[in-house]
């Protein structure tokens, strides 16, 4: 992570990056303060958000977002009708309204805070970019200043009947178009996934999409990859913009 001189503007109307579905009572803010500082190092500040029951804002140091635990009764049966859980109540997580150069220190320390909140409910945190579902286990402990693309871009395989199709999943939250490339059918799935995930994290790393026409210099693999074509999709519903990269 990389330290700012301001902190971005916190947001409530940001949507969620983070839906947690738990059982029990939910967490009280000083607990997530303590849970975080010894993790972290912190200092996490938790205030209540204005106009707002339920509903807080968290930072440390530049970054900032938007807690809310537990969801309003009223809009968590729609929810819990789409999602692969039994649990009852669910919180969620916002994050600040930031450029694409700033997207990867507030997102990470969103995770951070979902990773928290599953650790403290014993509950189920589930990635609405990426669409995984996190049980406590499931969370990389990792420390505040790593940043792996990994574990916030998923990359996934759809249907296609003349060519092996994959895509990734997860550069919306940074306001980046997600990628994706085709190859023929017969070879191995793991190699498109390593060089979209290479692509995705030099993409990060400029904080802007690519034009179509235009190359992404590959250092970690050797290789260069050439943006191609930018299309929107709609898989399962959901609206997907994707920028196809070719190797």
């Amino acid at each position: 992570m990389r330290i700012r001189k301001k902190a971005p503007k916190p947001s409530a109307r940001r949507p969620p990056l983070f839906f947690i579905g738990y059982g029990g009572p939910a967490p009280a803010p000083d607990e997530l303060r303590t849970w975080y500082d010894v993790q972290y190092g912190g200092p996490l500040t938790i205030r209540p958000a204005q106009n707002e029951p339920d509903a807080w804002q968290a930072g440390h140091g530049p970054w900032t977002a938007h807690l809310v635990i537990p969801f309003p009764g009223d809009q968590v049966a729609p929810i819990l009708q789409q999602l692969a859980w039994e649990h009852k109540q669910m919180g969620a997580i916002a994050p600040s309204a930031v450029t694409p150069k700033d997207a990867a220190d507030t997102v990470l320390f969103a995770a951070r805070l979902a990773r928290g909140l599953t650790l403290l409910t014993q509950g189920t945190a589930y990635d609405l970019a990426t669409e995984a579902y996190l049980n406590p286990s499931d969370w990389q402990d990792r420390s505040l200043s790593i940043f792996r693309t990994a574990d916030h871009v998923a990359v996934t395989h759809g249907d296609d009947p003349e060519r092996e199709w994959s895509y990734t999943l997860g550069l919306g939250k940074f306001a980046l178009d997600d990628l994706e490339t085709f190859q023929a059918k017969g070879l191995p799935a793991t190699g498109a996934a390593e060089r979209l995930l290479a692509a995705a994290d030099e993409i990060l790393r400029t904080g802007q999409n690519p034009k179509v026409g235009s190359t992404v210099q590959l250092p970690s693999l050797g290789l260069t990859a050439r943006i191609t074509r930018h299309r929107t999709i709609s898989p399962g519903g959901k609206l997907v913009i994707l920028r196809e990269v070719a190797f």
